[in-house]
């Protein structure tokens, strides 16, 4: 597993059913290294913390592989890395086959998996139709929430290599089924 893309995104501001709403989901790669924090990405916007950012969802991370998925049901988008909000676009990361709890090593950061993202209001946004959440809710295409357990600098082309496999612990696809049936 690779990183293909490092994304980051600004503060931006949007109509949306005539309210104005504040969002950081529009992220764009960048051609430089990004520092992990242990609550953010350093330079990337996250305005709602009660559901982006913090601890246990300082970085979040997403499949290139999936892209292809999102392509085939949105040809007309014009497609970026970033486009699902993803921090890092990262080769065969595989939801059903990660473990919360792992650890791996990533450039200088070491980063744990938390959880799987849910998707919210502002990826219909994004996409240009709040129907990418219902097909986001039946995939097992979530995304991987990682906290960061030593802060450092990361660049495309680093591993996200294993450093301690999680014993009895959910795969993030296990626990993003137990999420979409509440």
């Amino acid at each position: 597993m690779k990183v293909i893309s490092l994304n980051i995104g600004e503060r931006k501001v949007v109509n949306y059913k005539g309210e104005i709403v504040e969002t950081g989901i529009f992220k764009f790669p960048v051609n430089h290294p990004i520092f992990l924090g242990k609550e953010d990405v350093e330079n990337d916007a996250v305005i709602d913390r009660k559901y982006h950012g913090g601890i246990d969802k300082a970085v979040y991370g997403y499949s290139q592989n999936h892209y292809v998925f999102w392509k085939e049901l949105y040809p007309d988008l014009d497609w970026n890395y970033g486009m699902l909000g993803e921090n890092l676009t990262i080769s065969n990361l595989e939801e059903t086959q990660i473990f919360v709890g792992n650890t791996y090593k990533l450039g200088e950061a070491l980063l744990e998996v938390t959880k799987p993202r849910e998707p919210c209001y502002k990826l219909g946004i994004r996409f240009g139709t709040q129907e990418i959440l219902k097909q986001f809710w039946n995939s097992t295409k979530s995304g991987i929430y990682f906290k960061v357990l030593q802060t450092g600098k990361v660049n495309v082309g680093d591993e996200l290599i294993l450093v301690n496999q999680a014993k009895n612990s959910p795969t993030i696809a296990e626990v993003y089924e137990t999420k979409k049936d509440k």
